[in-house]
């Protein structure tokens, strides 16, 4: 940190200080949340509809998996450059381009005849949600001290995941009472509303606080492969990336997409039933979420203690429910189970902790859309893996489900690679950044 100023040469900005947060500072942060929880409503409303989707467009397992394959894909496809847009335009005006899209492929699907049509809307609405999550982090950053840094990513998530309690509760009964077309139509309504909301009020930056401008080169190709690069480089990223990789998808295949079938066709429930475990997921999410914000505020070692255990107690409850000897899993299992998989999306975020201090501001876009590659990529692994498995073997969800396995296998052994490494690196910059603050002149 060096002595001079940013635009505007507050006091703050000048001492190097936060942020200051505070009402405007929620309010303003509220609407970013809100453009969040839309698109999470829509991003999660296959996962209610997915029988229905069958049906509707006569398609076998494989197919319907490649609804949420197609919308992860280009979601995760677009993290890095939504990262760079970020870095580069500002929250304000990617959220308004990612708000806009969502509409377009919710209205898409609502009106889709053919399964051509209704994936082109998916993956229209995935380009749009992917531009969402890092500008709320993005916004959060800008308007927050850096100590609410771990809360104020968690309360994001949680709101996020209330749009999945709509798509659980109200779109699944709106489907079963109005149909198709008028569900999806009506819920399309909600992104014109919040488009309309953040273009009227919401800015960037608290006033005194707006980030110097960029330096002349830091355009065109080779910085933006520079700049992909040096967050690429810093072991906190790519520990980042591991952890949402590791410890989101469980949950996130399973409530985007063949929780619902395997809770049905599987475990023999009916379809209210299936939808109130879902909804469990869900506020065991929101609570656990508050949780872990808390705890990692507090305790910052509590980190990975946090990441190893939340992904043993999942593995281990997943295996004792799939591999049951019964036909059945009881029902507390079954409820268990589903409160342990509500902690899976409070620790994936752990991995944007590791990734925000490892770069400096300038990066943090770039950063959190190298993290938030990882738990998608591994959703749209797990979704396309289980959609294969259960066509090749008769809907055996137990071998099709295993492979959950697999990819947490693969993720904790990259995490045990790189948390020494990224851990000493940002005990490192710690230091410099103390000594550099001690040195600022008033």
């Amino acid at each position: 940190m060096s002595g001079t100023t940013g635009v505007g040469n507050s006091p703050a900005r000048a001492l190097g200080g936060d942020p200051p947060g505070g009402g405007k500072a929620m309010a303003v942060w509220g609407i970013g949340v809100a453009v969040y929880f839309v698109a999470i409503t829509y991003r999660t409303s296959l996962g209610v509809a997915g029988l229905d989707a069958a049906e509707r467009f006569h398609i076998n397992a494989s197919a319907l998996s490649t609804f949420s394959i197609l919308q992860l894909l280009v979601y995760a496809g677009m993290q890095i450059p939504v990262g760079l847009l970020v870095d580069r335009l500002g929250a304000k005006k990617v959220l308004a381009i990612g708000a806009v899209l969502y509409t377009i492929g919710q209205f898409g699907f609502a009106f889709s005849s053919s399964y051509g049509m209704a994936l082109g809307s998916r993956a229209l609405l995935g380009c749009g949600d992917a531009m969402t999550f890092i500008s709320v982090l993005r916004l959060g950053a800008r308007w927050f001290p850096a100590r609410r840094g771990p809360l104020i990513a968690q309360i994001a998530a949680l709101v996020g995941m209330a749009g999945n309690l709509v798509s659980t509760l109200v779109l699944a009964r709106l489907l079963h009472s109005f149909g198709w077309t008028p569900t999806f139509a009506a819920s399309a309504l909600g992104g014109v509303v919040v488009l309309v909301v953040l273009l009227v009020f919401l800015k960037d930056h608290p006033e005194g606080f707006e980030p110097p401008p960029a330096p002349s080169g830091h355009t065109g190709i080779a910085f933006i492969r520079r700049q992909i690069a040096d967050a690429w480089r810093e072991p906190g990223t790519r520990l980042g990336m591991w952890i949402h990789f590791t410890t989101q998808f469980p949950a996130m295949f399973f409530l985007l997409l063949w929780g619902l079938p395997y809770l049905v066709e599987a475990q023999g429930l009916s379809r209210g039933t299936a939808g109130e475990l879902l909804t469990l997921i869900v506020l065991s999410n929101m609570a656990v979420g508050l949780v872990y914000g808390q705890v990692i505020a507090r305790h910052h070692a509590a980190r990975l203690p946090l990441v190893f255990g939340t992904t043993a107690v999942t593995a281990a409850l997943w295996a004792l429910t799939v591999f049951w000897p019964a036909a059945h899993a009881p029902m507390p299992l079954l409820i268990v189970l589903c409160l342990v998989l509500g902690a899976c999306g409070p620790a994936s975020m752990i991995g944007f902790d590791f990734a925000r201090p490892a770069n400096p501001p300038e990066r943090q876009g770039t950063a959190s859309g190298i993290v938030n590659m990882g738990g998608f990529t591994a959703s749209m692994t797990t979704l396309l893996a289980v959609g294969v498995l259960l066509d090749a073997t008769g809907d055996n969800y137990r071998i099709a489900f295993a492979s959950v396995f697999v990819l947490e296998a693969i993720g904790v052994s990259q995490i045990l690679r790189l948390r020494r490494r990224a851990v000493r690196r940002e005990q490192e910059r710690l230091v410099v950044s103390r000594v550099e603050a001690v040195h600022v002149p008033a």
